[in-house]
Order: structure tokens, then sequence, then C-alpha cells
């Protein structure tokens, strides 16, 4: 315990402010501010103490201990919201204080925010969810379930008592401490008494601080990124001389492009929060005007008006929609916009103090003169969240939420390959909406809602993986996208293959660090082939939900198109979106249909340029990195062979003929909820079955099911004699004709030689 002395009482330290970071989102809106334990022991305070902040204005906060890695580095992390209470942003000095705080009698709140209003039946919700805060006139409050701090020495610090308090404000409630009885520094105890207004109140004592829409806590998944716009953006504006003294000019724009969902828009909100600069927003159609000249003159008017209310921050989303590409525009209104931005961005009037950020999903569609040094200085990439990313969104976005000790963070991320931030923020939210279906048949809505109902809104395990199968990733929809069900249980047979699958693609997905220690790089492609029915799509399918990997599924004719370039245009944005959602595991079905030898078909050689471009994709310049492709079909012959070679497609399996333990396994799989009579005897069935294949042996289980309904409707079970009759009506694919030809294809494949044609197509 630090001693408390009268000599410590009056000591001020000036420290600089850093973020809460993203594995302590517990932090966040509780009023925290973690310092060193030196800092504390010269401020004369112990953990749960009030100390006083001042840079623009003053707020109070609550001591708790810094991070390990904090230690002497004079750093003091705390919240946005405290930090726009304190009127300072991240890097900045401030002074810390010990402060002395009275209990409140009486504290007075207000929405933060313009035109939200408040309704609340029992004002002591917001006493229980606000106990122990600090608090001065003027400061933004968030309100949150506090519960989970229980756990520690938070218990006795903050007065939270044992009570069970469940509710969850949702992180975008914020409010403004009006007034306090009595002034200065106070603490919310249990016997505060809290009053509510409905609107938002205007004479707040220095309430000239802005609401903080979004901070960088709010963001989950983008550490790199959030420090190259602060590079680009926050410095500039704030310390222009720093340019001035190194002889540059500052930059002038950022351009943010990737997938949408990502966070674009996220983080240039809460860049131009930190910065504590005007923020103004252009959205694209918003501009365009069948007028002439209206369009160019509303572009000036925002540049204008930025400049007026500098420091300033720009943002136009959706940039494409107003500045595409000329060449490839076909009015001249579109041309005119175009030119009238680069201009403002790069004119002969000078900006001071306004920087443009813009936003796209479609950055090769905005035209090529915007995206010079002088106006869009960096290009930042947003995007798509790896494991560890998508933790720290989901630990942002259940921040206030209620649930249970099964619920694992870890294992949702490891769930969630191809999510984006919003596509994460649905789950939550849907998982939230999972658990109230279930005690909505017991709330009346005309009545309060009774204390034992609300202690049921708690979100388990179930409901997050309900809100998984409910929620696609967005960067998925537009292609054809599966999330299998199937394990390798659900293959009968087939171990050789199972087996050379797990090696090919489970393990390098699952440990790829392994691979990365021996040297091996991991095969791009791989080549099942065999009779139809063998179980070529059903292996692909398994192989991906054990490899816990996204699956997307590429049906051959599907990829050709009438207009010339559109073929081509659907193989590359598949391996996009497979890129983007890695990893992933994309399945080519009938590949014979897309990838036929070149120079073989007498089409207008639309088959030829598919081929081309999946022999780019596969071995191009742009690296396949965490992408397996799958293939199958029942004629490799057909197929060209330049797939076929090490470094595209490296490896074929056959996927054979079951034998009869095989058979046995498949029959086990297709019965296994079929009430079977004792005269059946699945290894003599399977004996019987020569040449029946996975899909054949599925179809005969039905048959046999269905004899046995015709005959009697009632019946309980089936018999060997409906198996016998429904051997009568499906026959085995695996003649003796097709193996001899599936024989000789394997002695193709095993000696594949160059084709005849010495055409300069086959070498590609």
């Amino acid at each position: 315990m630090t001693p408390d002395n009268n000599e410590d009482k009056d000591s001020k330290v000036k420290l600089r402010v850093g973020e809460v970071p993203p594995n302590a989102q517990q932090d966040i809106g509780k009023g925290i501010v973690r310092i060193d334990s030196k800092v504390m022991e010269e401020l004369g305070v112990t953990e749960g103490d009030a100390v006083e902040i001042e840079d623009d204005r003053k707020t109070v906060g609550r001591v708790a201990r810094s991070y390990p890695a904090d230690k002497g580095l004079g750093i003091a992390r705390m919240d946005g919201y405290m930090r726009k209470n304190a009127g300072t942003s991240l890097g900045q000095k401030v002074d810390v204080e010990k402060a002395e705080l009275k209990e409140a009698e009486k504290i007075t709140l207000a929405p933060a925010e313009e035109g939200v209003m408040i309704q609340v039946s029992n004002p002591n919700i917001f006493q229980r969810a606000l106990r122990g805060r600090a608090v001065v006139q003027g400061d933004i409050v968030v309100p949150g379930d506090s519960e989970e701090r229980r756990k520690s020495f938070f218990d006795d610090v903050f007065d939270m008592e044992a009570d069970r308090f469940r509710f969850s404000f949702g992180q975008d409630t914020k409010l403004a401490v009006v007034n306090t009885k009595p002034q200065g520094p106070v603490k919310i105890t249990e016997n505060t008494e809290i009053e509510v207004k409905q609107q938002a109140v205007d004479n707040v004592e220095q309430q000239e601080v802005r609401v903080p829409e979004v901070t960088y806590e709010d963001i989950g998944g983008l550490e790199s990124e959030i420090q190259q716009v602060r590079e680009m953006i926050e410095l500039p504006l704030k310390h222009p001389e720093v340019f001035q003294q190194l002889g540059i000019d500052a930059p002038q724009g950022v351009l943010l492009h990737g997938p949408p969902g990502t966070g674009k828009t996220l983080l240039a909100k809460a860049v131009a929060n930190e910065a504590d600069a005007t923020f103004m927003s252009i959205n694209g159609p918003e501009i365009m005007s069948k007028y002439y000249g209206e369009s160019e003159k509303q572009l000036r008017e925002k540049f204008e008006e930025a400049q007026e209310n500098s420091p300033a921050i720009i943002f136009i989303d959706e940039i494409d929609a107003i500045a595409s590409k000329r060449s490839e525009v076909g009015g001249e209104v579109e041309r005119r916009v175009v030119a009238q931005l680069l201009s403002l961005m790069d004119g002969l009037e000078e900006r001071e103090n306004v920087i443009v950020i813009a936003a796209t999903n479609r950055v090769d569609a905005v035209d090529e003169a915007l995206r010079r040094g002088g106006r869009f200085d960096r290009e930042i990439e947003i995007g798509v969240p790896n494991r560890e990313g998508r933790k720290e969104i989901m630990q942002i976005h259940t921040r206030n939420m209620p649930m249970t000790d099964d619920v694992d963070l870890d294992e949702i991320a490891e769930k969630t390959h191809g999510y984006v931030g919003a596509d994460l923020q649905a789950l939550a939210k849907e998982s939230a909406m999972s658990v109230l279906r279930r005690v909505l048949p017991e709330i009346d809505l005309e009545e309060e809602i009774p204390s034992d109902v609300m202690d049921q809104l708690v979100v388990d395990r179930e409901a997050m993986m309900e809100g998984i199968r409910k929620v696609q990733p967005s960067a998925m929809r537009e292609v054809m996208v599966e999330l299998p069900q199937v394990t390798w249980d659900d293959v009968g047979g087939l171990e050789s293959t199972k087996e050379q699958l797990r090696e090919m693609v489970e393990w390098p997905q699952k440990y790829p660090e392994r691979f990365e220690k021996m040297g091996i790089e991991v095969p791009k492609g791989i080549l099942l082939y065999g009779l139809p029915g063998t179980g070529k799509t059903l292996l692909a399918k398994a192989v991906a939900n054990e490899a816990n990997a996204n699956f997307i599924s590429i049906k051959g004719p599907e990829i050709f198109s009438k207009y010339v370039g559109e073929s081509e245009e659907a193989i590359r944005e598949v391996f996009q979106k497979a890129r983007q959602v890695a990893p992933c595991i994309l399945f080519i079905d009938e590949i014979d249909s897309i990838a036929t030898r070149r120079g073989s078909r007498g089409d207008s050689g639309v088959g030829d340029r598919v081929v081309n471009q999946l022999l780019t994709e596969l071995d191009g310049i742009e690296d396949l990195e965490g992408v397996t492709v799958i293939a199958a079909t029942n004629r490799p012959d057909l197929i060209d062979p330049a797939l076929l070679r090490p470094g595209r497609i490296d490896r074929d399996i056959e996927v054979e003929v079951p034998d009869v333990e095989a058979r046995k396994k498949i029959l086990e799989v297709h019965t296994e909820d079929m009430p079977l009579s004792d005269d059946i005897d699945l290894e003599e069935l399977a004996e019987e079955l020569e040449g029946y294949v996975g899909s054949d042996i599925e179809s005969l289980c039905r048959e046999a099911a269905m004899r046995a309904l015709r005959g009697d409707p009632d019946t309980e079970e089936v018999t060997m004699d409906n198996f016998e009759e429904a051997m009568e009506e499906t026959r085995p694919t695996a003649t003796e004709e097709n193996l001899e030809h599936y024989r000789q294809m394997q002695q193709r494949m095993d000696n594949v030689e160059e084709p005849e044609d010495s055409s300069p197509d086959y070498y590609a």
C-alpha cells in the first residue's frame, strides 16, 4: 500500500496520453486512467483513488495500475471519452494530480447529442450503471454493465453491490453531466439521486467539447492502418510547423480502399474526432446534378466551407461514384466533376489544414490522375481482418454484453474466416436477438419486465453459434458460398484419399508454422478425378469443414458468358474473393468444362482465354496465399496439360471405386438413422454391391426405404428383401468398360506427354 501523506497530495505530474489497448475493452466507458505505480506513489494515490486530469479542460478519473509494458514510460492510458473530457488527444501531455471527491447528492444527466431522446421509467438504472464513477459537470459519460469487474479490486473501489444487474445500454448511449450537487469533482454512490432529462441541454458548462461519435478504441484489427492514418492526418493538422521545418508540404489526402464493411468510414470518423477537426462528408449521389455546373459548384462550396472551419477533414465516401476513370465514363458531367476535384486537390489555391480522406471498395475504378502524389499521397488498404483482428472486433462489440463463461471469443474468431467488422457487429447483434427470442414469450409489452426475466438475457455459446449460422461473410455473398457441415465421418471409406487431403489441405491450414519451419510450400491445387458418384464433391466439403476454412464453389458452365471478357472477369473476381476470405478452399466442379485443352474448341476463343486466366491466377505474379484450389472431374484427359504441372495443380488424386470394406462404411453412413430389420447383414450386403460407388449406394438405401413404405405405409423397418428389390432398379456405375477406360486414363496421367501441336499456347 502506497503511503498517502500531505506532501504528496499537492504534487502534480505531466504524463503522455495513450489509448486503451484492444485487449482491455473492459476499461472503455468506465472512467478509468491507468498510470505507473511509481507515478501513483508520487501523486499519493492508490488504485481506485480519483485523479484530476487537465489539458484544455479538467476532468476526473479513477486510478488503475498500468500495464507491465508501460512501466517507466510516463503514460496515462484513458479511453476516447476521457480524452475528450480532458480536451486532449493521443500523444499530448496532460497534468495529473490527486483529486478530492465529494459524495454526489444529486446528478442531472441528459443526452449528449442533439436529437436524441431518453425515456426511462426508473432512473436508478443509471445510478447502478454509473455507481462508483467520478465525474465533473460537463463530462460525457457512457453507462454500462459493470458486473464483469466484480472479480477484481473494483468490487470495493467502485462500491458495486452484489445485486445482479444485467442491463446493457449499448456503446452508443452517451450522456452529459448537466449538473452536480455539490459542485466540483464528485463520486456517484448508491445514495446519489439521479435526474435524467429527456432531451439534450444547451447550457451545460464547458460543453463546447464535441461528443465523440467514434474513438480509436471502437476500431479493432486495424492497428497498423490507424498508425499510418495518424501520421498522415493528425500530425499535419496539429503540428504543421513540423513539415515547414523539414521544408516539405504536408500530405493532402489519403485514399482508403478495401472490401465493404472493413471500417473505412469508421476510421475516418475516428481520426476526425481524435484530431479535433471539423468533419465534412461528401456523398457521391448528393453531389451529382443534372444542371450544368451545379455539381462542380457544390464541390467548391464544400472545400471553401472546410477552409473556413479549418482544421478540417473532408471525407468522400465511395469516391468511385464521382471520380471514375474519365476514359470509361460516358457523361460530360462526370468528367467535369473529376476535373474539378483534381483542381481543388492540387490547384492554384493553397489548402491549409484541410485534408481529404476518400474511401472506396473499387480502387481500380478511380481516375488515375487522383492517385498520384500531391493529391492522394498515400493509399492504405483496409483488408479483411485476421484471427487476432476478429477477436479484437468481437471484444469491442461485446464490451457491454452480458455473456456466460462458455463464450470463447478465441473460438468465435477462429470460426469467422472472411468476416469483416460489419459482419462481426451483425453477428453480435444476431446472437443477442437469439437470446431475446427465447424469452420473448415471457415478456408482456404493457408491463415492466420482471427481474428474473432480465436475468435470462445473457448471451451464451449456443446463441453465438446461432449467430454464426445466420450471418454470412459479406465479402463472399456475391459468389457461390457454402458452409459445409460434412465431416470425415460422413465420408464412407476412401481412407487413403482422406489421408492425402489431410496432409495437403488440412495440415497447412491448421499448422502453417510447421510447414514454414520445414521450408515446405503449401500445395496450390489438387485434382480429384474418378467415376461420377465416387464422392469427389463430398471430399472437398469435408476437407473444408475439417480445415475450418471458407468454401467457395464454382460450377464450370456458370462461368461462361456470351460477352467478351466477362468469363475471364468472373474467374478473376472469384479468386479475388477467395484471397480476401482466406483461408479458403476454392472448389471447381467439372473443371473439364472450363479448362479444356486449348485449341480443341471451335468457339470464339473464350475457352482458351478462360484457361489462360486460370493459369495466371494459379501461378501468376499475385500470390495465392491461404487459398487451396480443389478441382474435380471425371474426364481428366480433357484438361489442358499446362494446368496439371507442379506449381499449379500440384497433385492429382484418383477417387477410387470403393472396395468391400469401403462399401460397408458407406452403407453404415446412409443407414445410420434407418430402422433395419434383423435379417440385414451390412457386410454381406456390401459384398453383393460390387461396382457400386457412393452415390449408387445412397440411391440404393433410399430406394429400399421407399419400397418398404410402398409395401406397408405403417412399416417400422426396412428388410433385406427391400434391398434386393432396390438392387434390381439401381445399377452400378463402375462397369467393366468404365473401369478399363479409367485404367487407361491413369496410365496417361502417369506418363504425361506434351501435345503433338507445338503451338506456344501449350507452354504458358
